[in-house]
């Protein structure tokens, strides 16, 4: 057996053994969606980030895992909940959710944006300023939390209301922490 094929058994199977197999997948890079502004929507010059099966199989209470690995990384302020059936979006937050029940089919980006589905075990990040909405869901459970416990805003894409979003934006600090990942990965080499 030469020595990467030793290395690879010797991370992976003590996390198989454990019920983990999930563990390995999520190293793997996340998918990266970008969005433009629509006008309405401010959307992000950053990507939102999409980690799938994140959560390890077998957690028994996922919820409060997701929660745990957010604080860990310093995204704070959770919640647990659903995600608003309208199109809206965050100025003064950076936000993640992590599904730990159900499905749902998540509209992004706004009107012009993606629909996506996401399931239990996903967990997405979304840069202040990326549009969200649910557009349809089954059973779901969320866990959102913000970037250094940061207050959230909720802006609609209403007349009016960009130029305190814009100010807003222009003036928050990019994470120096993924939620999932840590400082080492995901958005600290992403969002640059």
């Amino acid at each position: 057996m030469d020595r990467k094929k030793i290395l690879n058994f010797a991370l992976v199977f003590p996390f198989t053994m454990l019920g983990l197999k999930s563990f390995a997948k999520a190293q793997s890079k996340p998918s990266v969606y970008h969005f433009n502004d629509d006008g309405k929507i401010p959307n992000s010059k950053f990507p939102l980030l999409l980690y799938r099966n994140a959560i390890p199989q077998n957690t028994k209470h996922p919820s409060i895992w997701l929660i745990e690995k957010f604080e860990a990384n310093n995204w704070t302020n959770s919640w647990r909940n659903g995600i608003y059936s309208f199109h809206h979006y965050h100025s003064t937050a950076h936000e993640v959710l992590g599904i730990y029940r159900g499905s749902a089919s998540v509209h992004l980006g706004g009107e012009k944006g993606k629909i996506v589905k996401v399931v239990a075990g996903d967990i997405f990040v979304i840069p202040a300023g990326v549009g969200h909405k649910n557009v349809e869901s089954d059973d779901l459970g969320v866990v959102g939390a913000y970037f250094n416990g940061n207050d959230w805003d909720l802006k609609k894409g209403l007349k009016g209301e960009r130029p305190e979003a814009d100010n807003n934006l222009r003036n928050l600090v990019v994470p120096t922490s993924d939620p999932y990942l840590g400082n080492t990965s995901g958005l600290t080499k992403l969002w640059v």
